[in-house]
């Protein structure tokens, strides 16, 4: 698939993911674009991270990339065309101090993108505002659990044991807040 200045976050995760996928490289969708996916529109995110399981080089990482017309400078993989653009965090796959978290498939049009749950990214972005207190972080949960189903029992546990307990209230009631409001 060409990259162009058209290309929609949607195609590009669809890129990314199919072409690491075809090259062997086991990387799980997380983060901002994870988000977007789960929030159906409430939110774009411009950057697409995936922590990588396993050992992948960075030359074999940056010809994976190459392909699309992505090239790297410093951590970010930048493409010419799309505002867009690609990280690969250290890893290991982990959500505040829960490193158990279980990727899931989900399709993004005909390409299977492995990814966190909904309720993962829910609490991805929950870790965001609990850490750094990150406002917006706070409200892309929110949309997500508004257009998501959840396991809004199991944030809730995992929030008491991050210690904030406190903020997990702020959540809910600014999910109370969304709910409240007509859907577009």
């Amino acid at each position: 698939m060409a990259l162009t200045a058209r290309s929609t976050l949607r195609e590009v995760i669809q890129a990314v993911s199919a072409t690491l996928r075809r090259r062997g490289i086991d990387a799980i969708l997380t983060g901002g674009a994870c988000a977007s996916l789960h929030a159906r529109g409430d939110y774009l995110s411009q950057d697409l991270d995936y922590i990588i399981r396993g050992a992948v080089t960075r030359a074999r990482l940056d010809t994976a990339m190459a392909e699309l017309g992505f090239g790297r400078e410093g951590a970010q993989y930048t493409h010419p065309a799309t505002p867009f653009f690609v990280e690969f965090p250290p890893g290991p796959l982990a959500i505040g101090n829960d490193d158990l978290v279980e990727p899931v498939d989900i399709r993004v049009g005909n390409i299977r993108v492995s990814a966190l749950s909904a309720t993962d990214s829910c609490r991805d972005r929950l870790a965001a505002f609990y850490h750094w207190n990150d406002f917006q972080s706070l409200r892309v949960a929110a949309a997500i659990a508004r257009r998501q189903r959840i396991d809004l029992e199991a944030i809730r546990r995992w929030s008491i044991n991050e210690g904030r307990a406190d903020a997990f209230q702020k959540f809910v009631d600014e999910l109370a807040r969304l709910k409240a409001r007509p859907t577009g």
